[in-house]
């Protein structure tokens, strides 16, 4: 399938690893052209290097709003055709363990800055008309995961405010969508594993098998089947869909709609 990106523009944010990391590659596998934005300056340079002439970077903490302005600067009068909207949750802890500082931080590091960018460019989805906008989230915004309360709590939020502008903006050419993902091999997921190891007092690798004895498809995702699903909702092809969360999670969600 044709999935008509090349040449074609998107911000990435967090793409220099995990879920970031690999919708970045993909892209750029299939022509099109990135901005990418982390705030790791040597693995950023790393990519730029692999596609000298389609990629170009921004170092920076996307919860600051210095780096929205950056992003804002470097497009310029430029069509944006897409972002992924996508970085790292907030550490893991039952309720009990936080205090609220950490809902603060959640707050800023999980809902705050995708509000602060999207209003920065959709702005100029508007004035082309045409856009297509992807949330990576988690399985947690369906089924709770567990030590994980304010992942669990803040990711909703960006659910009801990413269904809620979806319905105000579907006429203009214009999509959000979310990607719930379940257990994958990234870094995130070695947090959880390593958080409940702590809990339980059970080695690293015991729980990591008990955990994959919980998925249907027996085994942890891969970051690239991801980030395929992702490349298409990118596209042009995905028109229709918007406004969903889908799950990406190998049958955990036990849900009839899951």
């Amino acid at each position: 399938m044709q999935l008509e990106l090349e040449n074609r523009l998107f911000l990435v944010c967090g793409a220099t690893a995990g879920f970031g990391g690999a919708i970045a590659h993909a892209l750029l596998n299939e022509g099109a052209k990135v901005i990418a934005v982390a705030r790791n300056r040597q693995k950023l340079e790393e990519l730029r290097l692999l596609f000298p002439d389609r990629v170009e970077t921004i170092s920076g903490d996307l919860s600051r709003h210095e780096t929205p302005d950056s992003i804002v600067n470097l497009l310029s009068n430029r069509a944006l055709d897409g972002m992924l909207v996508n970085a790292g949750g907030p550490p893991a802890k039952s309720f009990i363990e936080t205090e609220m500082q950490d809902w603060d931080a959640a707050y800023a590091s999980v809902l705050r800055w995708k509000i602060a960018l999207v209003k920065a460019l959709l702005p100029k989805f508007r004035k082309q008309r045409y856009g297509r906008m992807v949330f990576v989230e988690s399985i947690s915004v369906k089924q709770p995961v567990e030590n994980l309360v304010l992942s669990n709590s803040m990711r909703l939020a960006v659910v009801g405010f990413v269904k809620t502008l979806s319905q105000e903006i579907a006429a203009e050419g214009i999509t959000c969508n979310i990607l719930a993902p379940g257990y994958h091999d990234t870094n995130a997921v070695k947090r959880v594993i390593q958080k409940k190891s702590d809990v339980s007092g059970l080695d690293y690798t015991t729980v990591q098998k008990q955990l994959q004895n919980t998925i249907p498809a027996g085994r942890l995702g891969d970051p690239a089947e991801f980030a395929s699903l992702a490349l298409w909702l990118l596209s042009p092809l995905s028109g229709y869909i918007t406004g969903q969360t889908i799950s990406v999670d190998g049958g955990v969600m036990l849900g009839s709609f899951g």
